[in-house]
């Protein structure tokens, strides 16, 4: 009996030991490219493309899945990736994903690798910028596909590495994105098991992660709004109809959606006009208005009932003022929702990764995602990795998808970490 306890605990720490080798592993392999997963994204940084003209970002990333040895499939969803590693040893198919495009903006950081790059957009001429930190994404998912490549032997199952396009929406009358991912077959061909992803965040300390069981991140509905009225002299609004006077009163009334009709103590709703076009001169009242806005939820039954709503509203009001309200509503992405049991299972990767104090749970947000569609595939996990430099506050740091901002590139190798330790962890607890 003596000798059976004493083999029972060689046994038992073999196990342990293995574990932490495993882990040890990971971290070797990352350190050994950290200052190379920082060099691809300060690359694509510096040479940013926009949603489906991802060209020459698609190309670096498949060669570098070739490089590898990866089956690389390439022009999935116009610009898309996907490198399919299979592992030494039995076990289920785990989905990674990272976006690649950049968003029609101007940088103003002085950065020695700051985007020069110009385009036409919309008809007005503008820079590009990854300004919401997509280029570090594409970089986190190029090292841990190294990283994993390396340890081939030791991985369970299939990893499918997805670099999508699109994240920011496809230019007006194309399709792309997630969506398009899903539809052309990528959660399908092998059959994923479960999805991983991250976002880096300007706000959060360099190398932290935050997570939130269930509903994470907001669906994202566009809408268009014609309102048709009737011109008149701007001396004779009574001979006409406004249809500016009746946008606004359409637009002040989406506010009572919010504040009045909408059950907050569920989950919040954000109702936002960005854009409002109409008219040419100062004395003429046109004949039509346009607005353009999103609808922010994040509670599938709310969402239903707060688009009805947005729709009626601006029906009615504007046949209350003798005009005519198009509305149309296009839905870009659905709630972000993570699996619960799942983030609790896999919460101690992401310890393991950077440290359990520097892992924590948080609210939820009202930006969107459209990661969300590939959780209506697989069980899905999305979390938030800080970008945010030590020497400055949160409330310091400039917004995604503006001209500032700025992230600090220095702790990425947690990202990859993550992602590789999440791998290795899935099929230990599924």
């Amino acid at each position: 009996m003596k000798y059976l306890l004493i083999i029972l605990g060689l046994l038992f720490c073999n196990i342990k030991s293995f574990a932490q080798t495993e882990t040890e592993q990971v971290n070797n392999a990352v350190l050994q490219i950290k200052n190379k997963v920082i060099e691809w994204r300060r690359h694509f940084h510096q040479f940013p493309e926009l949603s489906n003209r991802e060209f020459n970002t698609s190309k670096k990333v498949a060669e570098h899945l070739k490089n590898l040895g990866l089956e690389v499939r390439t022009g999935i969803a116009k610009t898309g990736v996907v490198g399919i590693l299979k592992g030494g040893k039995p076990g289920p198919v785990v989905a990674l994903r990272a976006d690649m495009d950049a968003l029609p903006v101007t940088e103003r950081n002085n950065l020695p690798y700051k985007s020069t790059v110009t385009t036409t957009f919309n008809g007005q001429n503008t820079g590009v910028m990854h300004a919401c930190g997509h280029d570090a994404h594409t970089a986190m998912l190029m090292g841990a596909a190294e990283v994993l490549s390396k340890l081939k032997a030791s991985v369970p199952g299939t990893v499918v590495f997805i670099f999508q396009p699109a994240e920011e929406g496809a230019p007006e009358g194309e399709e792309g994105g997630a969506s398009l991912m899903v539809k052309e077959g990528v959660m399908d061909n092998p059959k994923v098991d479960v999805v991983f992803g991250m976002h880096i965040e300007s706000d959060i300390p360099a190398g932290d992660l935050e997570y939130k069981e269930g509903a994470f991140m907001a669906s994202a509905d566009l809408f268009k709004i014609k309102v048709k009225g009737k011109s008149s002299h701007g001396s004779q609004p009574w001979l006409g109809v406004d249809p500016i006077y009746v946008s606004a009163q359409i637009i002040n009334a989406f506010q009572g959606i919010v504040s009045r009709n909408s059950d907050l103590t569920k989950a919040p709703v954000v109702i936002t006009v960005a854009a409002i076009h109409s008219g040419l001169r100062f004395n003429i009242i046109p004949e039509e208005a346009e607005m353009l806005g999103t609808v922010r939820n994040l509670d599938k039954d709310i969402r239903i009932k707060v688009l009805e709503e947005l729709k009626a509203i601006a029906e009615g009001i504007a046949k209350l003022h003798h005009a005519t309200a198009e509305v149309t509503i296009e839905n870009k992405t659905l709630v972000t929702y993570n699996t619960p049991q799942l983030v609790k299972k896999m919460l101690p990767s992401l310890e393991k990764a950077a440290g359990k104090n520097n892992v924590r749970s948080r609210t939820w947000v009202t930006g969107a995602e459209d990661f969300s569609f590939y959780g209506e595939k697989a069980p899905a996990f999305f979390f938030y990795i800080g970008g945010m430099s030590a020497t400055i506050k949160s409330e310091q740091a400039a917004p995604h998808h503006t001209p500032d901002f700025i992230i600090d590139d220095s702790k990425l190798d947690v990202g990859v970490k993550a992602l590789c330790q999440l791998v290795f962890d899935y099929s230990k607890v599924k």
